[in-house]
């Protein structure tokens, strides 16, 4: 399994723009995955942290566990649908963190590997400093086999 370290280049390298916004992979366990976004290059004109931050530190997370869990040669995880419900505003870093369970990440694995693809339901907090929470999203991915 892939160090957080390891991670994070390989999401700021296939995501050029995660550079930028100095996002950070915390967390890279089989169950559950985390994602740093500091305050600094991602403030709007307002002082708070820019809504299109929030969401791609959230978003990325299905993503990440193509490297911890949902590892199958020749499969890519893809976003289908993400919502976000804004709740407070961030004034400080956030992290952003998402679980999976032993079943859905068994079930993903076999369907994918017997039908090629397979639909997973993704739910993260996004909390503050202080652990409140900011944003919330519920997204659907899937795991598809390529080629």
């Amino acid at each position: 399994m892939a160090t957080p370290e390891e991670v994070t280049a390989h999401v700021r390298t296939m995501i050029p723009i995660f550079d930028a916004m100095q996002v950070e992979i915390v967390e890279a366990g089989r169950t559950t995955v985390a994602a740093r976004l500091p305050s600094g290059p991602n403030v709007n004109h307002f002082g708070t942290t820019y809504a299109g931050s929030l969401f791609s530190v959230a978003e990325v997370l299905g993503g990440v566990y193509a490297s911890t869990s949902l590892v199958l040669e020749g499969a890519v995880p893809l976003v289908k649908q993400v919502t976000i419900d804004f709740l407070r505003p961030a004034t400080t870093d956030v992290v952003a963190r998402a679980t999976l369970s032993e079943e859905t990440i068994a079930r993903v694995l076999a369907e994918t590997e017997a039908t090629g693809k397979s639909d997973f339901v993704l739910d993260a907090d996004v909390t503050d400093e202080q652990g409140t929470v900011v944003a919330r999203t519920h997204g659907l991915y899937q795991l598809r086999r390529l080629g």
